[in-house]
């Protein structure tokens, strides 16, 4: 092998001299150098291997190495707990800042909140037996039942509940014998002006019931095709502006009776209050409690399935 020279003494770092000699310190270059080298040879010999997974300042010492790769599972997990515990309470904040202001309103109202409020009026008519199909700001409802169409929808709802137990999905196997149930109270042991009352009734009660199912869509499971799209965060945003644009007009109605919605609509004629005031015969104080009472229960069976949901998310993150 050949050796290299510096071009100082290996002792004293003088400038080194053509001689065999340092003429600073008078040290003999070879012995200087070979002396340098076996302490280099010694000085590596003793050094420990290297040691990874040995603490270090940029690890947390009582972790091991195992548990600092990241896991997408655990980071989803904490993302959805954060989703289900703000999500719901700030949409419900800031419709009903929205809904507190004049152009707010009006554009919640005509492109979210009142298709919810004309399909409430056609889901509570099919429910009792009438035929009806939701539009723009009226609802046309037939004025005689129809035994044909009641049939026809308790063998979709019958057909509904067969699918759930079929599949094991839960939510079908709840779903449709209440909606049967419903359909049997609203049809069969409904008289049919009470029922029509109702029909009314259930355009702004239609608006708190869908709205807080549509909410609820939030907390759907991994594999439902709500929770795999944006479908959930659009229905929270349609349920949140609906909920909120009914209930906050009888939650406020309960200290200023102007707040109601009496009056004539040029497109569907008497407004719903007037017609179960005028046409019913429900007292101002039956209106606002039936109303209120119904938003108060929506925002209850929210808060369970909040609460339920946010528990489970809880638990994923723990595992």
């Amino acid at each position: 092998m050949e050796r290299t020279f510096s071009s100082s003494c290996p002792r004293c770092g003088a400038p080194r001299a053509p001689a065999p000699e340092c003429p600073q310190c008078g040290v003999y270059y070879s012995r200087a150098e070979a002396r340098a080298a076996r302490a280099a040879q010694a000085t590596l010999a003793a050094e420990p291997p290297v040691d990874f997974a040995a603490p270090n300042p940029e690890r947390p010492p009582h972790l091991p190495a195992e548990t600092l790769r990241w896991d997408g599972n655990a980071e989803d997990a904490r993302m959805e707990l954060k989703i289900r515990l703000f999500a719901v309470p700030a949409a419900l904040l800031l419709m009903w800042m929205l809904h507190s202001t004049g152009m707010g309103h009006r554009l919640l109202r005509t492109f979210l909140s009142m298709w919810i409020h004309e399909s409430g009026h056609a889901v509570t008519a099919w429910l009792c037996g009438f035929l009806s199909f939701p539009g723009p700001w009226a609802t046309p409802v037939a004025e005689m039942r129809s035994p044909f169409f009641s049939l026809l929808l308790a063998g979709g709802l019958g057909y509904l509940t067969w699918r759930g137990w079929k599949r094991r999905e839960r939510l079908l196997l709840i779903s449709g014998p209440v909606l049967l149930a419903l359909q049997f109270v609203g049809t069969v042991l409904i008289g049919r002006a009470k029922a029509q009352s109702f029909v009314t009734f259930g355009g702004d009660g239609g608006c708190m019931v869908l709205g807080t199912l549509l909410m609820t869509t939030l907390y759907a499971s991994p594999e439902s095709q709500l929770r795999k799209g944006w479908l959930r965060w659009g229905f929270l945003v349609i349920g949140a502006a609906a909920f909120t644009d009914a209930f906050k007009v009888w939650w406020n109605s309960r200290s200023d009776l102007g707040a109601i919605p009496f009056g004539i609509s040029e497109s569907a004629g008497l407004s719903d209050p007037s017609r179960l005031t005028d046409w019913y015969g429900w007292s101002v104080n039956t209106l606002i409690s039936r109303y209120v009472t119904l938003g108060v229960l929506c925002l209850v069976v929210l808060g369970m399935v909040y609460g339920v949901g946010v528990f489970r998310a809880r638990a994923a993150v723990r595992a």
